[in-house]
């Protein structure tokens, strides 16, 4: 995109501007090697961004002499030259001044110089590294408002419902000071409503609901070929709303926890569905869980490592052939015995209950594996849903019929501008430049950092482990410290909580259970002496905070007792402590029954270290607690690489295949 073309609706973008995801070889490979270039050559570097930062606050020292009314024209006359000239103009500074000027008269709240530079980092199309804690939100709030002073719709993408709600109701007033509007997509909202609010200059979403309204529009958009098409059809149907897509295009996109978006999820399947007959009826989901508890691990099939497929032997096949050889009508196809056996062997033995889903008031509820949240609306495809709930004695819910999918990984790069910030970035800023040609810039911290790490301990099983935590818990609420402990599951946040209380130590649990009671969990974990069991949900998103009585005595106390696949993960757990200069400190406490030891360790490596489950009352050498993680993690994220690069050449083979065939 040309750097002084603004990334809005109009004659050069058309009535829904988005960007055309053919890879175009040539054209994609020259931009993302001139942007590895420019990043070794230091010229989009932190010290660039820093500079113009200090740019901002000398300008920032004209508005802040200014009434209302003059900032009021300032920030108009930034806007027309930002919109004569684009985002490249010198009048950005002046527009990113004018909004932290904004934030400051009507929240009090004072953007530091590394939120300044974060800010310019997003609003360059580029990804801002922050440390948890540094100001995430004031950031992206202070380049959505400097965006939409230049006529661009923004769309600022976080984690769930009620951060879109919370971060939308601080910035509105700021941004109804100068006549901006700020909405709101939440999952409740009819198309009607989300038309309203996506008319909005600034509007907070989750991924998901985006995204899914991105699809609506495709379907809605398909009989119109061209924009003229569209501009027509508005004029025609000028009273009414009718088959009009929801968004107004894809122009400006930042994104909160970019990795986690980008990364961790970019390989989900987002499948747009509808109820309808999938040609399977309730006797055919029993037939085929019936056939599946007969069969033996082995013998009849293989579960795959790394994933969660199984596969049949040929012993199988004939097995499964012979118990439908009597069957009638769909049993008779040798394709529909097999897939649909497989499947609920799938169900049976590769999906666990507190794990991957939820069973509450007689409905399967599955658990997002990346934010432990329950991911409300969402259901498995193929049958796998009505498999598992057949499996935990749940009523059958009706098969949904799927009509347009996308990832992640598909979706964001059709952005005309792109950018975000997460703490969590550096590990993969290679896979995200190559997949998504957005680098990666770090900005220094506001104060140094005063976190304390303890040295990990890994233990040969799951009770030491437990009697481990539970005992360094006992020694740090008695120095007054509120302490965090991270688990990896449902169930193992329900087991720790059972063997505290069976110890006497006051705590609360937050797991996907919880999840309407986040925040207010979230915001007494800080109080001293205060015990909070949590899952991944716990990690993102909202603030503890510290009493100064309790900063004197160490501060928060973390224990992770989860190994957690990527360093990136790791380092944001971690993150939940010792924010902005203040004290506090991390220990990690594992045990070989760790899944991710069991996946990934060799198996001459377990052997050698089984011979340690003789010594249960000692921890393995220390040298070892920090090597084995460090050796399974990279295992892990190879994996995990490998597989959101295959997802991505499968989608552009299937997009050219579809091309082909007149669909797309």
């Amino acid at each position: 995109m040309s750097g002084s073309a603004i990334p809005a609706p109009g004659l050069v973008h058309g009535v829904y501007p988005q960007r055309d995801d053919t890879p175009e070889g040539l054209r994609v490979h020259l931009r993302t090697m001139g942007l590895k270039l420019l990043d070794r050559l230091g010229s989009r570097g932190t010290s660039h961004y820093l500079r113009k930062a200090d740019a901002v606050l000398e300008r920032e020292q004209r508005f802040t002499r200014l009434d209302d009314g003059g900032l009021q024209r300032a920030a108009e006359r930034a806007a027309t030259l930002l919109r004569q000239h684009g985002l490249r103009h010198a009048a950005l500074l002046d527009a990113v001044a004018i909004a932290r000027e904004l934030v400051r008269r009507e929240t009090g709240l004072l953007g530091y110089r590394n939120q300044v530079c974060a800010t310019l980092v997003m609003l360059d199309g580029r990804l801002a590294e922050m440390h948890t804690g540094e100001g995430k939100t004031l950031a992206t709030f202070i380049a959505a408002l400097a965006a939409a002073l230049a006529g661009i719709p923004v769309h600022v993408i976080t984690a769930n419902d009620f951060l879109v709600v919370r971060d939308a109701e601080q910035l509105r007033p700021v941004a109804a000071r100068i006549g901006l509007r700020t909405g709101t997509i939440t999952t409740e909202l009819d198309p009607e409503q989300r038309r309203d609010e996506y008319a909005c200059d600034i509007v907070y979403c989750t991924g998901k609901e985006l995204v899914f309204d991105y699809l609506r529009d495709r379907l809605t958009r398909r009989e119109y070929r061209h924009d003229l098409h569209h501009r027509l059809a508005r004029l025609g149907d000028s009273g009414s709303h009718g088959g009009q897509p929801v968004l107004r295009g894809l122009c400006l996109a930042l994104i909160d926890e970019a990795d986690s978006i980008l990364l961790d999820e970019a390989t989900t399947p987002l499948i747009l569905s509808r109820q309808g007959a999938s040609g399977m009826t309730e006797p055919h989901y029993r037939q085929a869980m019936k056939i599946a508890r007969c069969l033996d691990e082995g013998l009849h099939y293989r579960c795959i490592p790394d994933s969660r497929e199984i596969t049949l032997t040929p012993l199988g096949r004939t097995a499964i052939g012979d118990r439908c050889r009597h069957l009638p009508g769909l049993w008779r196809i040798g394709r529909f015995q097999r897939g649909t056996v497989t499947q609920a062997l799938v169900a049976l033995h590769r999906y666990e209950r507190d794990r991957d889903y939820l069973v509450r008031d007689d409905q399967v509820h599955i658990i997002d594996p990346t934010t432990g949240r329950i991911a409300e609306g969402r259901q498995w495809s193929k049958g796998l849903h009505q498999f598992i709930e057949l499996k935990e004695g749940c009523p059958l819910s009706d098969a949904f019929q799927p009509m347009a999918r996308i990832t992640f990984q598909r979706f964001f790069p059709r952005y005309l501008r792109l950018g975000g910030t997460s703490a969590t970035l550096r590990e993969a800023r290679g896979e995200l430049l190559s997949l998504y040609a957005l680098p990666v810039v770090a900005v220094p911290l506001h104060r140094p950092s005063r976190r304390r790490t303890v040295p990990p301990v890994l233990h040969a099983t799951a009770e030491r482990k437990w009697a481990r935590t539970i005992e360094r818990t006992r020694q740090e609420i008695g120095r007054g410290r509120p302490v965090l402990i991270a688990t990896e599951s449902v169930r193992d946040s329900d087991t720790l909580s059972a063997l505290l209380d069976r110890a006497g130590i006051e705590h609360v649990v937050l797991n996907a259970r919880q999840d309407a009671e986040e925040a207010a969990i979230v915001a007494r974990a800080g109080r001293a002496g205060a015990v909070t069991v949590a899952t991944n949900m716990a990690g993102r998103g909202t603030d503890i905070t510290i009493p100064d009585e309790v900063q004197q005595r160490g501060g928060l106390h973390v224990i992770s007792c989860q190994l957690n696949g990527a360093r990136r993960i790791e380092r944001q757990l971690h993150g939940r402590c010792a924010r902005q200069g203040s004290p506090g400190s991390v220990e990690t406490i594992l045990s070989l029954e760790e899944p991710l030891f069991r996946q990934y360790l060799p198996a001459s490596l377990q052997r050698w270290l089984r011979r340690y489950r003789n010594r249960r009352d000692a921890p393995l050498p220390g040298w070892l607690a920090r090597l084995l993680p460090v050796l399974v993690r990279r295992r892990h994220e190879r994996t995990q690489r490998r597989i959101r690069t295959t997802l991505r050449q499968a989608d552009e083979q299937n997009r050219r295949l579809l091309g082909i065939g007149g669909r797309d």
